[in-house]
């Protein structure tokens, strides 16, 4: 196991935070941050803050084990090494940075356990330490084992990696919380945008692999919700690399198909790209290439996002991804929730994140919170090509009874699980 303790080291080494405490003992420096500290306070509906000796210290861990990914064409995609960890770092200073007025503290660890190592015993040795808050970016199948643990009903676990809908239903469990968007999110943010343009007639082509499968199933039910009509589905079978042979190959496959839209399941990007300005008729290609529906994408800058772009960038040199993004956002809901609860104690955190008070601003438009009978993250979804955001779903027209955000995924009627 690599164990790393990052946060107290992470955030004092920030220049924001090192600034105020190398003139902390100024007369003048102390009276601006206790003015500073007393609207902060004000803002948040809170008390004064306590002596510097009742500071309160929250630990969060993001855990997850190595894997032996695919090849990927051509090498340009390649994940950074430290893809999800940069963004639970930038998320602790931020928590931190509130801390400071409310007498909080946040910590936060990095296990990556090795490919061949005990994800288990790892896992159990950090409940072990009285770690209770822990992300992971773990396949479904780890995930579950983890979450089944004895020792993990004391804990909650924020899932920044599975998106498989199982999750939340048939397989839900109630010390798991969601933050990135489902598979049948995803496919209905597509589906909203596609019938809203009126492109309703889809071709639908699914690669090789389970996860391609599965995102073509999610495909299929946004159709039926939305009226969009799946006109033909064919599968990807000519192998992992079409770039000697996609300009014969791509027109002959798509050819003799009516059809708005080709939708393309290939989750790893073994084919999808070469369907781009190879099919027979002049055709717009979405799904896991082209039109692309994701939690977060570099081009994103309404709300306040290009703020976040920048200081990401700024620390890590590179832009935020959608797991970085998903990995920001579960330390965040930790940080909020214990502000607001005014307690770092894990049962008052735990008891205010599944309420109907706690709210999350993430740079999407409006505030995040969680469903209360499978605790998914309720969230927009982006629409993105590769270089600039096309639009946000939910869209405009597609109402619901509560809130439009729950027009993406499974609603509680259609959820086999039920939480509360």
């Amino acid at each position: 196991m690599i164990f790393f303790p990052v946060a107290t080291a992470r955030t004092s080494a920030d220049p924001g935070l090192c600034a105020g405490r190398s003139r902390a003992g100024s007369g003048g420096w102390a009276l601006i941050r206790g003015i500073v500290a007393s609207l902060a306070l004000l803002y948040l509906g809170l008390p004064p803050a306590a002596a510097e000796e009742d500071v309160e210290t929250l630990r969060i861990v993001y855990f997850t084990q190595e894997v032996e990914r695919p090849s990927v064409i051509y090498g340009l995609d390649e994940p950074p090494q430290d893809e999800g960890l940069q963004g639970g770092r930038l998320a602790i200073a931020d928590n931190n940075t509130t801390g400071q007025f409310t007498n909080q503290k946040f910590e936060f660890f990095e296990v990556v356990v090795p490919v061949d190592g005990d994800m288990v015993a790892a896992f159990r040795e950090l409940v072990g330490q009285g770690y209770r808050h822990v992300i992971t970016n773990l396949p479904t199948d780890k995930l579950l084992k983890l979450a089944d643990l004895p020792e993990a009903q004391g804990v909650l676990i924020y899932n920044a990696g599975a998106s498989d809908d199982t999750l939340r239903n048939a397989d839900c469990r109630p010390n798991v919380l969601h933050i990135l968007p489902s598979r049948a999110m995803l496919a209905d943010a597509l589906a909203q945008y596609l019938i809203w343009k009126k492109w309703r007639k889809w071709f639908l082509v699914v690669g090789r692999r389970d996860e391609d499968r599965l995102f073509a199933a999610a495909v299929r039910r946004a159709a039926g919700r939305f009226g969009g009509k799946i006109v033909a589905e064919k599968v990807w079978d000519y192998g992992p690399d079409a770039r000697r042979t996609a300009q014969a190959e791509m027109p002959v496959f798509t050819q003799g198909i009516d059809y708005d839209v080709l939708i393309v399941a290939d989750e790893i990007g073994e084919f999808g790209e070469y369907l781009i300005y190879r099919t027979w008729e002049p055709r717009l290609v979405a799904g896991t290439q082209g039109l692309v529906p994701t939690m977060w994408h570099r081009t994103h800058e309404q709300w306040g996002g290009w703020q976040l772009q920048r200081r990401f960038h700024k620390l890590v040199g590179r832009w935020m991804t959608p797991l970085d993004h998903a990995v920001w956002a579960a330390v965040r809901v930790i940080g909020e929730a214990a502000t607001r609860a005014q307690s770092t104690a894990f049962d008052k955190v735990a008891a205010y994140l599944r309420g109907p008070e706690f709210a999350l601003a993430a740079f999407k438009g409006v505030a995040l919170s969680f469903r209360p009978w499978n605790g998914q993250l309720r969230q927009p979804v982006l629409l993105a090509a590769p270089r600039t955001l096309v639009s946000v779903s939910p869209q405009r027209g597609f109402l619901h009874q509560y809130t439009e955000l729950d027009t993406l995924g499974y609603d509680r009627p259609e959820s086999g699980c039920e939480l509360d």
